[in-house]
């Protein structure tokens, strides 16, 4: 039997299992354990262990849970309400200002948490029912936060890029610089269209509350403490003072201090809730990417990456229907799957393709991101919708899905601007750290 018909089974197989409802990790192993049996005998997983605990040897996977603690402790805290309200208090003089600070504190504390579902939650139990106070339509209150929880993947500190450039063999610091500008692209598109559909909806901007100078000073020391960390994380980073692993360390042990010392979380069940829930999300990424090293060793053994790789080479594609096809590819697996799953199983892959077309592999990056992004707001998955409806029971799935569709085709737009201009995402990066060799 050829690669490409092995190839076939092995994808009809991870589909069965993941309808099937069993966990990611668990579908690449059981998989990849059943296929070396099965074609190469018992004496094929000789090795699995071994290779699993190599997949887990990298060093610098040990930002993945540092960054995780770092965001546990920022959203255990009411840094998220804090943040909230001070951009409200500095904004709310502008046209739109409590959907610009709506917006924004999704941008900011998704950079900070890195979760996009503890964004939704955790700026939404705040910013859903002050926007539908104030008249803004319920699609767009709900659709605006489900989608700015999103732009924490893409804006640094990111947890994905980090899972990326581990994947790839990428750099994690020229990842975060790519994602950068074209993460601040995504929230001003996000603005402006909740602007533009508050506007069109007749709601009244003339329509603001009054804010004292002291009002918006005093609540500063909350939250500038956290936006520095964030400035000090990536500073040492492109600075080349720390590597990932010890300014993500760093990072966590501030967070903590800043949780402890600002808002006074000195019980140790606080601290305990902290570490308990990033040990689980750490144990959780790091099992899949254990089990996808194994996956991926089992896909070369068969040939099957490379006779992909060499088949698409060959076909001769326009370097434009590629992308086209690769981003459709994407969007279709962001619907079922969560982007780390969808990171390990198919960027090792689609990587080598994409730079032998001539296209850079940052840039790139950036773009497989955002398609990841569209996939939180995307049913049957789309995890942000849920968090949004637990938090709004009243307002139907519809409406929320509804208000992000909009969200959804201003990544589109920007996966355009970014074809068309790609040094939104490698200008930075190679201006920074030089262009790619």
């Amino acid at each position: 039997m050829g690669p490409g018909m092995i190839g076939l089974l092995i994808g009809l197989t991870v589909f069965i299992l993941l309808a099937l409802s069993v966990p990611v990790g668990f579908t690449l192993i059981i998989t990849a354990i059943g296929f070396l049996v099965a074609f190469k005998g018992p004496i094929a997983i000789s090795t699995l262990a071994e290779n699993y605990f190599a997949g887990l040897a990298e060093f610098t996977l040990l930002s993945i849970p540092m960054f995780i603690v770092m965001g546990a402790a920022v959203a255990a805290s009411p840094a998220g309400k804090d943040l909230y309200e001070a951009l409200d208090r500095w904004l709310n003089r502008l046209p739109g200002g409590l959907i610009i600070s709506n917006i924004g504190a999704c941008s900011i504390f998704a950079a900070l948490s890195g979760s996009s579902p503890a964004t939704c939650a955790a700026i939404g139990k705040m910013g859903i029912p002050e926007m539908r106070q104030r008249g803004y339509p319920d699609g767009l209150a709900t659709g605006a936060i489900a989608a700015g929880g999103t732009l924490g993947i893409l804006i640094p500190p990111s947890i994905t890029m980090i899972v990326y450039g581990i994947a790839t063999e990428t750099s994690i610091g020229r990842l975060f610089l790519a994602g950068l500008l074209p993460g601040l692209m995504l929230t001003l598109l996000f603005m402006a269209w909740s602007l533009y559909t508050a506007w069109k909806s007749g709601y009244n901007f003339s329509h603001k509350r009054h804010v004292s100078w002291k009002s918006r000073f005093s609540i500063l020391p909350r939250v500038l403490p956290f936006l520095s960390i964030i400035f000090g994380v990536l500073w040492v980073l492109y600075g080349g003072v720390a590597t990932p692993s010890e300014a993500a360390g760093v990072g966590a042990a501030f967070c903590i201090l800043l949780a402890v010392i600002i808002y006074r979380m000195w019980n140790p069940r606080d601290l305990w809730t902290i570490l308990s829930s990033s040990m689980k999300e750490s144990v959780m990424i790091l099992t899949i990417i254990g089990c996808a090293a194994i996956f991926s060793q089992m896909l070369s053994s068969f040939y099957i990456t490379q006779s992909a790789a060499e088949a698409i080479a060959a076909a001769g594609l326009n370097k434009w229907v590629l992308i086209l096809t690769i981003n459709f590819f994407l969007l279709v697996a962001g619907f079922f799957l969560p982007p780390v799953a969808v990171i390990l199983m198919t960027a090792p892959i689609l990587l080598p393709i994409v730079i032998h077309a001539g296209f850079d592999p940052y840039w790139f990056a950036v773009m497989f991101t955002i398609n990841m992004e569209i996939g939180l707001i995307t049913p049957p998955v789309g995890l942000n919708l849920y968090v949004i409806n637990s938090i709004a029971p009243d307002i139907p799935l519809a409406t929320i899905l509804k208000g992000a569709l909009p969200f959804m085709i201003c990544m589109v737009i920007g996966i355009f601007l970014l074809c068309l201009f790609p040094g939104i995402a490698t200008w930075l990066p190679n201006s920074m750290m030089g262009p790619v060799l």
